[in-house]
């Protein structure tokens, strides 16, 4: 990971607050060094290097979820119910990144109801978020291209706020309006489950987007809200970037030609991707983006599918959104397994267990590991520089 920001002053969430009075406290995961550095083995010109391209170019992560678990991940659902979730501003200062794609709880919201999803639960999240968020200046808001570039010039890290799935809006289409007014600037179309939009990756038999789905493609189209298939099932992604009239994210996800799971895309789903201009990027959750190569998932694992989508359809489509939290992300998944439909996404396909995945397990240290592998590995500044983050905001300026 890189040393801390200076821009980052020491303010811990809900900081204006008092603790135990005003809200819960718990044990947190620690954000630093939770586990062992993951070492690359680079040289110290390689590494000035990594510092250099971070230094120059836009860091991206198309998707993240940057809070801070409970050290006892037994006591996620209590933490949840809070509404409160610790951002990770400490781990943030060391990662390098430009900025983030934040998609807060999602499926394991569960602050007015045990299955989450809910409409009042993803206000409740996203309202505490950001008012926390508005009490330092190290982390800010972003709802546009320039809000991005201009936190990269003033050193500041830039956080965009998403949405895994448009579940919560039902069957009412100006709820997508209102979540935009509030600072959304991304959304799914299902999270596994099928909802109003389109069937999810999970479900035995795939209808496609429906009517409504489609209603709500095009109002995400007018507002400039990205449009993201990490989710959805293959029909449903087909049909969502054929009907949106401008590329589509595949934010977290990796290649089913590299690991034969549900949760990965087939390259049919990747080439009409980037066919329409769209990106993927290269999840990094722990037991999703394995391969034959690297069964045990770690950066390697990762990378396999990089390199072959990078083979499929050229490095102008490629990027990475980790997925990752700071804590026990493979205990967050044993305790909400159900909510997340980890069974049926990707627990079908037998593989080792790992307790978390080596060189890509936070936020803090995510990019710096990916751009050292890249650099380990012979990529040009040109090319790091467009999967990092230039391939996202390429998008972006489309979409926006």
């Amino acid at each position: 990971m890189q040393p801390p920001n200076p821009r980052y002053q020491g303010y811990r969430s809900f900081d204006y607050l008092e603790p135990h009075a005003d809200f819960k406290v718990f044990d947190l995961a620690p954000e630093i060094d939770r586990v062992p550095a993951y070492d690359l083995g680079l040289s110290a010109e390689q590494s000035a290097r990594v510092s250099r391209l971070l230094a120059e170019h836009m860091a991206i992560s198309l998707h993240e979820h940057p809070k801070v678990l409970t050290a006892d991940v037994t006591l996620l659902r209590d933490y949840n119910r809070t509404g409160r979730n610790v951002l990770g501003y400490e781990g943030l200062a060391r990662s390098g990144m430009t900025a983030l794609f934040d998609n807060f709880m999602n499926g394991t919201n569960c602050v007015t109801s045990e299955h989450g999803w809910k409409w009042d639960d993803v206000i409740y999240d996203l309202g505490l978020r950001f008012a926390d968020i508005a009490k330092q200046d190290f982390v800010v808001l972003a709802r546009t291209v320039e809000e991005i570039e201009k936190a990269k010039a003033g050193g500041q890290l830039a956080l965009v706020a998403g949405l895994e799935a448009a579940t919560m809006i039902e069957n009412e289409l100006d709820r997508l309006d209102i979540l935009y007014g509030f600072g959304v600037r991304q959304i799914g179309v299902a999270y596994s489950q099928a909802n109003q939009l389109g069937s999810g990756l999970a479900e035995r038999a795939d209808a496609g987007l429906t009517n409504f789905g489609r209603r709500a493609v095009e109002r995400m189209n007018r507002l400039g809200m990205a449009i993201d298939i990490s989710h959805s099932g293959d029909r449903t992604s087909l049909e969502v970037i054929e009907h949106s009239a401008v590329p589509v994210f595949i934010t977290h996800a990796g290649a089913r030609a590299v690991w034969p799971t549900n949760r990965m895309k087939p390259d049919e789903v990747i080439r009409a991707c980037a066919e329409r201009g769209g990106v993927i990027g290269l999840e990094a959750a722990p037991h999703t983006t394995l391969s034959e190569g690297h069964r045990e998932h770690s950066l390697e694992s990762v990378m396999d599918h990089f390199t072959y989508c990078v083979d499929l359809v050229g490095i102008d489509h490629v990027a990475f959104g980790p997925d990752t939290n700071f804590g026990d992300h493979v205990g967050l998944h044993d305790s909400f397994t159900g909510h997340l439909s980890i069974g049926q996404a990707h627990g079908h396909v037998e593989h080792p267990r790992v307790p978390y995945v080596a060189g890509m397990e936070n936020p803090a240290e995510n990019f710096t590991n990916i751009v050292g592998w890249l650099v380990k590995h012979g990529y040009g500044d040109d090319d790091i520089s467009k999967v990092i983050g230039g391939n996202i905001l390429r998008v972006l300026k489309e979409v926006w």
